[in-house]
């Protein structure tokens, strides 16, 4: 695969024109923008998946689910329907995809979750809900939208400035595309990480006079849960990790670290599990998984006994700074 993206290089400067041509046409105004008398944040990144963007999403709605009306907006990727769906009560991975429903599961109770491909469309139905604030899940790329706050995650081991774009690289524009984030983030950072390290990353980064950027972590629990309860993490083992997301050896290394005794089973992002693939887990005694992958698992009756998800949580840096931004943001009327 990675002698074939080299093979792929001379196709590098052609891809970095067009997405760099169409950037300078919406900063300049000829292609258009629109902006909301209500507050949007965007969450995105570069590169392509595994930054973190839905934990963060996850971490804005904490804080502001008990002051404000929050929405949440994606593409829903990999589901099974078209066009603007709300979630409710039948929704499924499968009708929203799987982080919009990790979401609905999660905080049914005190958001809106919907899913639209075209966000224009997508923001137009949800103003009907009447949100005080929309969080638009990856959507840095999406430039029809003008967010009122723009939040880029890269992360501490493949930051985007190391990188380059399609096919070769995983940019999906020209790292230029970070003069847009008012907020950037380095994701997945060691816990332990030094301020010397946080100085030579913001060096490299060389952010605007109107960029903050922080620095942030994943907190894994040492609690798992299923359908219906909970255990700790050691009480588990042996067991067999099941995961379908773009870089799992965050986890993979924290359950290392435990000393653990399990085996992996890797499967691509957003992976849809086959029938064969679910007769394979049934021979397994006990699995973990993500709980994004617990979203696309739970609903097979044979193995809801032995399923078990790991929840993860972001811890940020100068986290008191960040959230004053976010509410900032939304508190200021422009």
């Amino acid at each position: 695969m990675k002698v074939l993206r080299y093979l792929l290089f001379p196709i590098v400067p052609f891809y970095f024109v067009v997405t760099w041509l169409r950037n300078i046409l919406y900063n300049l105004g000829i292609k258009k923008s629109i902006s909301y008398h209500f507050p949007v944040i965007c969450v995105g990144n570069l590169s392509v998946g595994g930054t973190g963007k839905t934990p963060m999403i996850e971490y804005l709605i904490r804080i502001l689910k008990n002051d404000y009306k929050v929405a949440t907006l994606s593409r829903g990727y990999k589901r099974k329907t078209v066009g603007f769906q709300l979630a409710n009560s039948t929704s499924n991975a499968n009708s929203i995809g799987d982080e919009p429903f990790q979401f609905y599961s999660k905080f049914k109770n005190h958001i809106t979750v919907a899913v639209d491909n075209d966000r224009q469309n997508g923001i137009k139905n949800l103003k009907k809900e009447n949100p005080e604030v929309i969080l638009l899940d990856d959507a840095l790329q999406h430039r029809k939208v003008k967010a009122r706050l723009n939040i880029l995650l890269t992360t501490y081991k493949a930051p985007y400035f190391k990188d380059i774009v399609l096919p070769t690289g995983n940019l999906r524009e020209p790292r230029s595309g970070s003069n847009r984030a008012d907020i950037i983030i380095v994701t997945k950072c060691p816990e332990q990480i030094t301020d010397a390290q946080k100085a030579a990353i913001f060096k490299r980064i060389k952010p605007k006079t109107y960029q903050h950027v922080f620095f942030s972590s994943i907190v894994y629990s040492n609690t798992i849960f299923s359908a219906n309860k909970n255990k700790h993490l050691k009480k588990l083992e042996p067991f067999t990790l099941v995961t379908g997301i773009a870089n799992a050896t965050t986890l993979v290394d924290f359950l290392k670290s435990k000393d653990l005794n399990f085996e992996h089973l890797n499967f691509k992002d957003h992976y849809n599990f086959t029938h064969e693939d679910v007769l394979i887990l049934e021979q397994k005694q006990i699995i973990l998984t993500t709980e994004k992958d617990f979203m696309r698992l739970k609903r097979y009756d044979s193995l809801r006994h032995k399923l078990y998800y790991i929840p993860i949580t972001v811890r940020i840096d100068d986290n008191e700074k960040f959230d004053k931004l976010i509410h900032k943001t939304i508190s200021t009327n422009r």
